[in-house]
């Protein structure tokens, strides 16, 4: 495993790490959960990234997670680096999303106790609250750091300009922004529309994720929609977003990749590092076979000019941002 530093920070993280968004619920066995999170470490993935209402059900990764840290995972807790993190909708009432200080500490404090940790090494204001100051949510991360409960603190789906704002709070406050975590793939590029400078500016990193466009940039929906699919089951990936315009920008990227000797995932994979200010790729896995194929993206990381000059014909704006509410608030 190759690992870059974030930002100008002290921490580096592998150029590819582990998300636990899907397949780490209640409707995935747990010794599949099992096998996926130790083939990883023992690849070299140290990072493994959550979020409170992962599953299903809401919190169901994190008790998982938190099953397996205790049963296989627990004499290497120093040699990992686990992410949380609260924004969304959790529970009911007006306590249970966004960016208050109520919410964001009750949810650590539920994510913790599901984990079985007493801290997190990052903690994410997963998502922008136009109705919350941004010095209360920022004041709310800094607190969880001073409390012990996170090491570092994050963001995820801020626009830059509202990024430039959350690290100058941030660094006010003693607690410096170490990540963001935007949305980031060949169908989705808006980080290089002001985000990624901004970061580099404050000297934080970035961690993409869905760099596959939540299985958009595979070869899976290529003659159709699988059943299994998160496109069959509606799963945060809608058929609607399988436009003809789509589907032949597809195709053409996969054609580039088998030039490459390199799938259509491990060739969408490897070209979001290609920028050393993306810090690493978030992606999930199904088995472990996924995993291995995702990993052996890391085996070709160059471009040729050509090549990038031909993705660029066909790595446009897709329509699959689902994020972009926040980003763009």
């Amino acid at each position: 495993m190759t690992y870059r530093r974030c930002g100008r920070s002290g921490v580096k993280l592998p150029l590819l790490s582990l998300g636990l968004w899907h397949n780490f619920g209640d409707d995935r066995p747990i010794d599949s959960q099992r096998a996926i999170l130790r083939t990883a470490f023992d690849r070299g993935i140290t990072h493994f990234d959550l979020a409170n209402n992962y599953g299903p059900p809401y919190g169901g990764a994190e008790i998982n997670f938190g099953r397996v840290l205790r049963e296989d995972f627990a004499p290497y807790r120093d040699e990992l680096f686990i992410s949380t993190k609260a924004g969304w909708d959790m529970w009911p009432g007006p306590y249970g999303e966004f960016g208050s200080r109520k919410y964001l500490h009750a949810s650590l404090d539920q994510s913790l106790a599901r984990m079985g940790l007493d801290y997190v090494d990052v903690f994410y204001s997963h998502r922008f609250d136009p109705d919350t100051p941004l010095e209360e949510t920022m004041g709310a991360l800094d607190a969880a750091v001073r409390q012990g409960k996170a090491l570092y603190v994050g963001i995820s789906s801020y626009s830059p300009d509202r990024t430039a704002e959350a690290a100058r709070i941030l660094a006010e406050l003693g607690t410096p922004l170490l990540i963001h975590q935007p949305s980031y793939s060949m169908l989705n590029r808006w980080i290089e529309g002001g985000l990624i400078d901004t970061l580099e500016q404050a000297g934080a990193g970035a961690i993409a994720f869905s760099p596959l466009a939540q299985g958009m940039l595979t070869t899976k929906y290529l003659d159709g929609v699988p059943a299994d699919s998160r496109m069959a089951e509606d799963s945060s990936l809608s058929r609607e977003l399988l436009t003809e315009q789509n589907l032949t920008h597809i195709r053409a990227l996969n054609d580039i990749a088998q030039k490459r000797g390199q799938s259509l995932a491990q060739m969408a994979l490897a070209w979001c590092l290609r920028d050393g200010r993306v810090t690493s790729v978030l992606a999930g896995a199904s088995s472990v076979k996924q995993l291995q194929e995702n990993l052996a993206a890391l085996d070709n990381l160059e471009f040729s000019a050509d090549e990038l000059a031909e993705i660029d014909r066909h790595a446009v704006e897709g329509g699959i941002d689902l994020w972009r509410g926040s980003a763009t608030s």
